[in-house]
């Protein structure tokens, strides 16, 4: 990324043709500015763009990794069937500015069960 040195917006790539070859320039879309091309086949870099599909961001957790016991675990009763031992993990499930939210699985019969911080 470069900038212009009269007004400092960003230099933004523009193709220019010359009878058959194109080549590419930084032109300043504020002041008109162009950067000189270096002679030579040196072409500046141009940045690529990559896209990911939202199914390759989410991450879940099948039966088979559940039953790994990697989770810490925490002392505190199952409102189901009054066990005292349960995995205990967090995530963030409102405003980045609130509080995350506290999910606990009973190590006994399963049961999820949450805690509002």
């Amino acid at each position: 990324m470069e900038f212009c040195p009269k007004c400092g917006s960003r230099l933004v790539p523009k193709k220019k043709k010359e009878g058959k070859e194109s080549s590419l320039a930084l032109v300043c879309p504020k002041c008109g500015y162009k950067k000189r091309e270096s002679s030579g086949k040196v072409e500046p870099k141009i940045a690529k763009v990559i896209q990911h599909k939202p199914q390759e961001l989410v991450a879940v957790i099948s039966k088979e990794e559940q039953k790994l016991r990697t989770l810490p675990t925490v002392r505190v009763e199952c409102p189901k069937c009054g066990n005292n031992l349960a995995y205990v993990w967090q995530v963030q499930t409102r405003g980045a500015d609130e509080s995350s939210t506290q999910f606990l699985r009973c190590t006994k019969c399963g049961y999820t069960f949450r805690e509002y911080s």
